[in-house]
């Protein structure tokens, strides 16, 4: 495993990135303050990781293309691979990784997935961009799971909260039996935008937004002031902390696909949420992670 990593430097903050997964794995204002989880493994081993070409899991492990049974654990291969950097200016960093007899012996659809960074003031955007080498219709997955330190986290439980740019509600799905996801649908109230955050939040597990619903979602502290801003176009958004462990993070993961419905049986270009893609087109995607307190700085 490579542990090479690319800094870049605004004059508000300092961004670390892993060739290993091209996984963004430290952000850091100029008072020192970080703000990306640092895997620590009793919670989660993970910074930032990319999933592809699957987010979530597939119903027991197990998928099929044209008939044949492949195996592929939770999220895919892109977090675990090593990456290609291609080079870095000081604002910006793109890294490679290109389909190889490992990836095809696990997926087998031809492909280049390029990963950027772009850090402008306080706000670092992430950009996807996957091209399909293959010579017919390849069909994927994509998605962020960047995990955030809450702005304040204390003996009593009281997390801050969330404010969604939604006002009153926001329907989801839960995972249900296999890590798949239970069709019937929930909704969470809010209170005036808000989502107060507290060591029982994520019982449930993972809150899975479909439909489109959001585009923007912060990290307030206990006083409502704004920490830091996830912006993204994406269809779908889960939101996750380790259940029941306490975690001082919460992850904003802004998602194109997500596991198996419950009982889904059928081929993978029919997964819900798949994205097609023809023979030499690239698909392109990218979110912002705002950083809300570096300017006061």
């Amino acid at each position: 495993m490579t542990q090479d990593t690319t800094t870049l430097t605004s004059d508000l903050l300092t961004i670390s990135i892993a060739t290993h997964g091209a996984e963004l794995c430290s952000i850091i204002d100029r008072s020192g303050r970080e703000y990306l989880w640092q895997a620590d493994p009793r919670y989660w081993k993970r910074h930032s990781p990319i999933l592809f070409p699957i987010v979530g899991s597939v119903r027991d492990g197990h998928f099929t293309i044209d008939g044949r049974q492949y195996s592929m654990s939770q999220h895919g291969f892109a977090r675990d691979s090593d990456f290609t950097p291609l080079g870095s200016t000081g604002d910006e960093a793109w890294y490679e990784l290109t389909s190889s007899d490992t990836t095809l012996a696990a997926y087998p659809y031809k492909f280049r997935l390029q990963v950027g960074y772009r850090l402008t003031g306080e706000t670092v955007t992430v950009i996807w961009r996957v091209t399909n080498t293959d010579d017919r219709d390849i069909y994927f997955q994509i998605g962020a799971h960047p995990a955030f330190y809450y702005p304040d986290y204390g003996s009593d439980g009281e997390r801050g909260y969330l404010w969604f740019d939604r006002e009153d509600s926001f329907t989801y799905l839960r995972i249900g039996d296999g890590a798949c996801a239970s069709l019937t649908p929930h909704s969470q109230p809010l209170d005036g935008h808000l989502l107060r955050l507290d060591t029982h939040t994520f019982d449930i597990d993972t809150f899975i937004i479909e439909g489109s619903q959001l585009t923007s979602v912060a990290l307030l502290d206990r006083e409502r002031r704004p920490h830091l801003t996830m912006q993204f176009d994406s269809p779908l958004l889960g939101i996750w902390s380790p259940p029941r462990k306490d975690a001082p993070f919460v992850c904003i993961e802004p998602w194109y696909g997500r596991c198996d419905r419950e009982g889904f049986e059928g081929e993978f270009r029919d997964r819900d949420h798949v994205n097609r893609l023809a023979a030499g087109q690239t698909f392109e995607a990218s979110y912002k992670i705002i950083i809300d307190r570096a300017k006061g700085i």
